[in-house]
């Protein structure tokens, strides 16, 4: 298998493997223009799609820093504010209808506690899938392997480092159920 097929297959993979680092670059090189884009400039559409091939036009406020792009894939009416970074070596799946609030980060990349393995470039990436209609509050952090179920919301801060509910209101570090999402306004 090449590094590339283990990263995908979610088993230990070299991250600095060629192909990879080629991959990243071009990657790095479509935010980079991403990024500069004046905001009046109508290229943001098509930078986008050359990013990410696999999303629906999303619409990414600058700066936006991602790994690879092609293991992204965002539904209809997708939204992140400024500061988003998405480390995308396992799939990143995002539903219709999702916001994310400035600074998101989501990681796919994990390293082994074994400290050999780490200094010899190991790593692996486990993927993230967020559902429909979900709300991700500034600065929240998604961890690896971390399922978000439908209409979820998470916190302004949290740290999901496990699956969310769908339905569900969770805030804190490491992230906690706080509460279900009220079924109408007047109880939220």
């Amino acid at each position: 298998m090449t590094e590339k097929e283990k990263m995908l297959a979610g088993d230990l993979y070299l991250a600095f493997d060629g192909e990879l680092v080629e991959e990243r670059n071009q990657a790095k090189s479509l935010c980079y223009e991403l990024n500069l884009l004046h905001p009046e400039e109508d290229l943001r559409a098509e930078v986008l799609a050359e990013l990410l091939p696999n999303s629906l036009d999303p619409w990414i406020e600058p700066s936006f820093f991602c790994d690879y792009g092609y293991n992204i894939t965002t539904g209809k009416n997708f939204y992140a504010n400024h500061g988003c970074v998405i480390l995308d070596g396992a799939p990143v799946t995002i539903g219709d209808d999702v916001m994310f609030a400035p600074a998101v980060h989501i990681s796919t990349a994990t390293h082994p506690l074994n400290a050999k393995q780490r200094t010899d470039g190991l790593e692996r990436a486990l993927p993230v899938s967020i559902g429909d209609r979900v709300w991700i509050g500034m600065g929240a952090k998604i961890l690896p392997g971390v399922t978000i179920g439908d209409n979820a919301v998470v916190a302004a801060g949290a740290v999901v480092v496990k699956d969310v509910a769908a339905n569900t209101v969770v805030a804190g570090v490491p992230a906690q159920y706080v509460r279900d999402v009220p079924e109408d306004e007047e109880s939220a």
